[in-house]
């Protein structure tokens, strides 16, 4: 359902980490990198402009522009910065780690490929975009939520590909948890073996949303059903009751929120640019429950006398105390209801802590 259509990123091997600057999908897409921030404007089918404005200082990685002798912006690299390999150590899972797998979107890079799906919605062509070669690499952009992958590898977790899991279902099964990204086109067997695992983290809306079947034979995908296909009326094209897609134009996350619904845990937001910068975010990838903030916010505003919830509300950003001031509870049902970011109730618990307002 996604038409987050921005910057290309080609990938030479499973993961090297090159980006072309510009889409290869047939959109409107531009980045820009300064010396202090990095800008990214994307424009939706329906032609709504999407910004993001991020401060450089405030990437957890780096991203380095390589130009022509013209200055014209042709590619960038995103790697680790030196001096936060701390930082790093306390947000990456060992090497080899079961722990968790992500899955990387393969499926959706094809359907969003010039002469994909995308153009038959378009109508700039006929039903024969409807099957598309499986890619060979990853070229990754927006709508196949490449940021995140590439975020999550860098971090050392662990990666399976949509025709993985089609060909070899049971391959989640050896990991504790499964991390969907933007899998907005997925097979059958792939719906059923990410819907069935005991812990999954949906870290991207819209995932799960079309059905597509393989041929191995000739190395392509088909759409099946899902997304006005095979007529307008059909959305979801598993009828999967979870779906999250309204969230899928947020993409500035600025009120994000892991939440339940049914056995999983979903954020409301898209986060491709927001988990460059989001500490926090990526730290409950590794919780036990990636909704606790929330639930902690929930039961300290209803028992705010409660040691016991007071404790836990204040470990959640990792600092001691014994109380917090009864008037707080007011920003905490903001924060709560998506009013104020998340960021923002951190920043104003660790602001009170340095005021010594927590003892």
């Amino acid at each position: 359902m996604s038409r987050l259509l921005c910057i290309v990123f080609t990938i030479l091997s499973i993961f090297s980490y090159s980006a072309y600057a510009e889409s290869q999908s047939g959109n409107h897409a531009s980045f820009r990198i300064t010396d202090n921030f990095v800008e990214i404007n994307s424009t939706t089918k329906e032609g709504q402009v999407q910004s993001v404005h991020i401060s450089k200082d405030s990437l957890l990685f780096d991203i380095v522009g390589h130009s022509d002798q013209n200055g014209n912006l042709l590619s960038y690299s995103i790697q680790r910065k030196p001096e936060l390999q701390s930082m790093y150590q306390s947000l990456e899972i060992l090497k080899g780690s079961n722990d968790a797998v992500f899955i990387y979107p393969s499926f959706t890079q094809a359907a969003y490929e010039h002469g994909g799906f995308y153009d038959y919605y378009r109508k700039n062509c006929d039903t024969s975009c409807l099957t598309v070669p499986i890619p060979s690499k990853i070229d990754g952009f927006q709508s196949s939520s490449i940021m995140g992958a590439w975020a999550l590898k860098l971090l050392n977790y662990s990666h399976v590909k949509d025709q993985d899991v089609d060909k070899n279902p049971d391959i989640l099964k050896q990991y504790k948890r499964v991390i969907v990204l933007h899998n907005e086109y997925v097979t059958k067997k792939e719906f059923d073996a990410i819907t069935s695992h005991p812990d999954v983290v949906f870290l991207y809306p819209n995932a799960l949303y079309a059905q597509v079947t393989t041929n191995y034979d000739n190395n392509t995908i088909t759409l099946v059903r899902g997304h006005g296909y095979p007529n307008s009326t059909i959305k979801n094209g598993f009828g999967w009751k979870y779906d999250n897609s309204k969230y899928e134009y947020d993409i500035n996350c600025n009120n994000w929120n892991f939440y339940r619904s049914g056995n999983y845990s979903m954020l409301n937001c898209y986060p491709e640019f927001d988990i460059l910068h989001n500490e926090q975010l990526i730290q409950l990838m590794q919780n036990k429950n990636p909704t606790y903030l929330s639930d902690d916010l929930n039961a300290w505003s209803k028992y705010p006398n409660d040691p016991t919830a007071t404790t836990k509300l204040l470990g959640d950003y990792d600092i001691p105390g014994t109380r917090v001031p009864h008037w707080v509870s007011i920003n905490a049902v903001l924060a709560m209801n998506g009013e104020i970011s998340q960021t923002d109730f951190s920043t104003m618990i660790k602001y009170l802590y340095h005021k010594n307002m927590l003892t």
